[in-house]
């Protein structure tokens, strides 16, 4: 297995699965008479980040992550979203830049170095592999299994096929 296809798809799945996750986020909202803000604004534990955050966040790994590992310029983009409509917007661009990558571009990137900020004074380096392993994706991972839970939570009828994007 080539490096780019331990990356590009796992990304593009999740953020597929993400946008489905939304669209029945939005109706089941619709349904109950629910405010999307008072969704969007869900957390599991109130020291926990927001649906709208985590969403965001497992775009910023998805895009950051393909754009470190192919030494590209990092994305910066402003966390502004209000609605299920602009953070699936910001899925479909993540998905259109992270698709945007070519097999070539990962040709070693495996055991090439990444320096990644770690705060506002540190940076962290490591190779690829271990970069992709132990960081980008377990975060990336992350957000996106809390933004599952916070949906679930919230009475959203999704399961674990609707994670995976199956259905």
């Amino acid at each position: 297995m080539s490096f780019y296809d331990a990356v590009v798809p796992a990304y593009l799945q999740m953020l597929n699965s993400l946008t489905g996750l939304l669209t029945k986020a939005e109706a089941h909202c619709a349904a109950k008479k629910i405010d999307p803000g008072v969704l969007l604004g869900s957390r599991l534990f109130p020291d926990m980040l927001p649906l709208s955050k985590q969403v965001q966040l497992v775009s910023d790994f998805a895009a950051k992550g393909c754009a470190r590992l192919t030494h590209s310029e990092v994305p910066t983009t402003a966390d502004t979203e209000t609605s299920f409509a602009e953070l699936k917007q910001r899925l479909a661009k993540t998905i259109d830049y992270v698709k945007s990558f070519k097999p070539e571009q990962f040709e070693g990137a495996d055991v090439k170095d990444v320096t990644f900020p770690a705060g506002p004074d540190k940076s962290i380096t490591m190779k690829g592999q271990q970069f992709l392993s132990a960081f980008s994706l377990p975060n990336f991972y992350f957000h996106a299994t809390t933004a599952h839970g916070i949906l679930r939570h919230n009475g959203v009828e999704i399961g674990k096929r609707d994670f995976l994007g199956a259905n």
